[in-house]
């Protein structure tokens, strides 16, 4: 590993040497982590977790009993907004 040296601007950002964001692939836009360590500060690559599909999911919320119909939840919906919308929690 090769060492280089970066300045911290007025606010207070850092710029990554170029060779080092091509070798770790951190293009724009890419998150990292900050961690204090005994040693400095640790950049590490911040995990994104990955986009799911709804029919992924689907199924994963155990419930007895009849399903509701469509019409039954957009009522349920309609009716926690209104109550929500009457104490001015909405």
């Amino acid at each position: 590993m090769s060492k280089s040296q970066t300045i911290v601007s007025t606010k207070g950002q850092v710029i990554l040497p170029k060779a080092v964001r091509d070798r770790r692939k951190w293009g724009e836009g890419t998150r990292l982590t900050v961690e204090e360590t005994e040693d400095g500060v640790l950049l590490k690559e911040a995990k994104v977790i990955a986009p799911t599909k709804p029919g992924a999911a689907f199924g994963m919320l155990r419930h007895k009993g009849k399903p509701k119909t469509i019409e039954q939840m957009d009522r349920a919906v309609l009716d926690e907004a209104r109550r929500r919308h009457a104490r001015n929690r909405y």
